[in-house]
């Protein structure tokens, strides 16, 4: 039950995070009077991610904030500028929040 608990916090953080991300890159995008067609052509991806970037759909990798950093000619951290994170654990109360499952890390 913990772990579900654990598991459905995590889960609503990482929408969260996502969805912030996304305005983030619309807001810098818009900034530079880019559109997504010019954005998607500079940083080397289709207008279709792009567009579920902008939306919060997906989680990108770091290899895909420094592409589209290159493309906004801006620094990857600053795509990250202004991102609010839970740092509870999205738990109730004052502890820590819920434990989650530890990671394998892979060659260890």
């Amino acid at each position: 039950m913990a772990l579900a608990f654990a598991t459905a916090c995590f889960a609503r953080m990482v929408e969260d995070i996502r969805i912030q991300f996304g305005k983030l890159l619309r807001q810098q995008r818009k900034a530079k009077s880019l559109t997504q067609e010019e954005l998607a052509g500079r940083a080397g991806m289709a207008v279709p991610y792009l567009s579920d970037l902008e939306r919060g759909k997906w989680n990108p990798s770091l290899a895909v904030i420094v592409d589209l950093a290159r493309g906004l000619g801006i620094e990857a951290s600053d795509l990250l500028v202004g991102l609010e994170i839970d740092r509870t654990g999205g738990g109730e109360g004052d502890g820590p929040g819920p434990e989650l499952p530890e990671r394998k890390r892979g060659g260890v």
